[in-house]
C-alpha cells in the first residue's frame, strides 16, 4: 500500500538497485578510462586530447540518451520552451558536464590519483550540504551528518597507503581544478533538481551529456588535443564508456529528481572503493585488504542516511 502513489524511483528496493547500477557504471569507467587512453596513445599530461576524448564520450552519451527519450513511454513532462527554461537548461549543461569534467581533467593531470579521489569526492558531501540549504524539504540530521562522515572515512581507508595520505604541498594547477571539479559537481546535483521540474529527467540528462560534451569537444581541440590512434579495440572502449555514461547519469538524475538529494548522492562514496575494486580486476592491479574496511565504512554511512524516516 504505501507504493500505490509512488513511482518505481521512489520504491526504497529499487532505489537502492538504481543508484548502485549508477555508480557502479561510473566506477566501471576508472579502469576503461585508463585502458582507453592508453588504446588513443594520449599521454598523462596531454590535457588537450584527454579533454576531446571526455568530449567525444559525453557528447556520443547524450546523443544515445536523448534517442532513448524520444522513443520511451511514459511519464514525460511538456518540453520548456520559455527563455528560463532553455537557459537553465544550458546553465545545468555546461555545469554539470564541460566544467565539472574540463576541472576533472585539468587537475587529475597535475595530482597522485588517490588525492585526486579524496578531493572530488568532497562534490558528494557539499552536495548533501547545499542541498539541505537551498530545498525546504532537505534538513541537516544527525544521521546526515553522521552517514557523510562514514562515507568520507571509507574513502580515505581506500586511498591510505604505508606513508599515510599524500596530502603535499597544495597547488592551483591540481588541488584548485578538483576543488572546482567537486564544486561542479555539487551545484550539478542542484541543478538537476531545479531542471527536472521542468524538463523530463532523461531528456534533461541527453542535453546535459550532448551540449557538455560539445563544448568539451571545443576546448580540447582549442587545446591542441588529437586523438592519434584510432583502432578497434579504442572504439570498442569508447563505446563502452558512452553506454557507461549514458546509464549512470540517466539512472542518477532520475533518482535525483523525485527522493531527498542526500540519500541519492551518498551512494557516491562507493565510486572510488568499486572503481579501485574493478582496476584489480581489469588491469591487474594489486588487491590490498584496506578495501574491505572501506566498503563496510561506505556501507555504514549509505546506511545511517538511507535508514532515516523522510
Amino acid at each position: 500500500m504505501e507504493h500505490k502513489d509512488r513511482n518505481i524511483f521512489q520504491i526504497k528496493p529499487f532505489v537502492i538497485l538504481f543508484a548502485l547500477t549508477a555508480v557502479l557504471a561510473w566506477a566501471f569507467a576508472f579502469p576503461m578510462i585508463k585502458l582507453g587512453l592508453s588504446e588513443f596513445d594520449i599521454g598523462d599530461n596531454d590535457t588537450g586530447a584527454k579533454t576531446l576524448f571526455a568530449g567525444v564520450r559525453f557528447f556520443m552519451a547524450g546523443i544515445f540518451t536523448l534517442i532513448v527519450s524520444l522513443f520511451r513511454k511514459g511519464d514525460k513532462k511538456t518540453t520548456d520552451k520559455s527563455k528560463k527554461g532553455i537557459f537553465l537548461l544550458l546553465v545545468f549543461s555546461v555545469v554539470n558536464t564541460t566544467l565539472h569534467y574540463f576541472f576533472f581533467y585539468m587537475g587529475l593531470s597535475n595530482l597522485p590519483g588517490s588525492r585526486s579521489a579524496i578531493i572530488d569526492s568532497l562534490g558528494t558531501f557539499l552536495l548533501i550540504i547545499f542541498a539541505c540549504i537551498i530545498f525546504k524539504n532537505e534538513h541537516m540530521t544527525f544521521r546526515k551528518v553522521l552517514g557523510c562522515i562514514l562515507g568520507f572515512a571509507g574513502i580515505l581507508a581506500v586511498n591510505l597507503n604505508k606513508d599515510g595520505l599524500d596530502f603535499g604541498s597544495l597547488s592551483i594547477a591540481g588541488d584548485g581544478m578538483l576543488f572546482m571539479s567537486a564544486l561542479c559537481s555539487a551545484f550539478g546535483g542542484i541543478l538537476t533538481r531545479l531542471v527536472t521540474q521542468r524538463y523530463d529527467a532523461l531528456f534533461a540528462t541527453g542535453v546535459s551529456l550532448a551540449a557538455g560534451g560539445f563544448f568539451l569537444i571545443i576546448a580540447g581541440i582549442m587545446s591542441g588535443g588529437e586523438l592519434k590512434a584510432v583502432t578497434a579495440e579504442g572504439i570498442s572502449i569508447l563505446i563502452f564508456l558512452v553506454l557507461i555514461s549514458a546509464v549512470g547519469f540517466s539512472l542518477y538524475n532520475r533518482l535525483i529528481s523525485c527522493n531527498p538529494v542526500g540519500k541519492i548522492a551518498i551512494f557516491n562514496s562507493f565510486i572510488p572503493v568499486f572503481g579501485a575494486v574493478l582496476s584489480c580486476l581489469l588491469l591487474g592491479e594489486t588487491f590490498y585488504i584496506k578495501y574491505i574496511p572501506a566498503a563496510i565504512l561506505v556501507f555504514a554511512g549509505v546506511y545511517t542516511i538511507n535508514s532515516q524516516e523522510d
